[in-house]
């Protein structure tokens, strides 16, 4: 399938997600948000097929266990549970994001950037002083949560100084809204809930995952091996 037809699968199947979500119709959803990250995952390994490449495993683990993440959610409303399942799948995705930016980093020699730092650290601080008071028995897997995000976020925002630079960027912006989205779930489950909350966590997450992806796919089809190439 052309690598265009994908994303166009992908950005409707998210608009009927975000639709389900605007008309209460869970029914939808459960065909609707569990494909979205099988699409990406199909969509980097098609894309990626031909290239010998060490990271493509932790984009694939990551989209992986974003999945094993969105599905978990589904039934938070039937045992409170799930959610906690779905915080830590979400944390092992974060896991292999981290590992996948690491890697890069290290491949480009990218140092260490000390205003991202501060502005990682600020902004993690200032969202955990806000949500402390009413996380209860979730202060620390929210914490620790948090702190994973953090750095993945960290992580990402170096990738904006990688040779391939269309590639970096679209890493991150995907990590803002990835950043963006579940400080919007965050708030509007412990702190205050907001009207079009579902969609605005969903449009968010749906869009920072596809940005994530391709920028993935895009560095490694421009930087890895190909596997016909003697």
């Amino acid at each position: 399938m052309n690598k265009k037809v994908w994303i166009i699968v992908y950005l409707a199947v998210l608009a009927v997600d975000l639709f389900a979500v605007y008309s209460g119709n869970e029914k939808l959803r459960y065909f609707s948000k569990p494909l979205l990250m099988l699409l990406l995952v199909a969509y980097f390994i098609f894309g990626t097929n031909l290239f010998i490449s060490i990271l493509k495993k932790w984009m694939v683990m990551a989209l992986l266990f974003s999945w094993a993440g969105d599905v978990l959610l589904m039934f938070e409303s039937s045992n409170a549970d799930f959610f906690i399942f779905g915080l830590v799948a979400f944390l092992l995705a974060h896991i292999f994001y981290i590992i996948f930016f690491t890697l890069i980093r290290k491949n480009e020699h990218i140092p260490s950037k000390w205003g991202f730092i501060a502005l990682v650290g600020c902004y993690g601080i200032f969202l955990t002083d806000i949500l402390d008071p009413y996380l209860g028995s979730m202060k620390w897997p929210v914490r620790i949560y948090s702190l994973v995000l953090m750095l993945m976020f960290y992580g990402a925002l170096l990738m904006g100084f990688v040779k391939k630079k269309d590639s970096g960027i679209l890493i991150t912006i995907g990590a803002v809204l990835f950043v963006l989205s579940d400080s919007l779930l965050a708030i509007n489950k412990f702190y205050k809930s907001f009207e079009y909350a579902g969609i605005a966590i969903m449009a968010t997450y749906g869009i920072a995952q596809l940005l994530i992806t391709l920028g993935g796919a895009k560095y490694i089809t421009s930087t890895s091996r190909h596997k016909f190439v003697v």
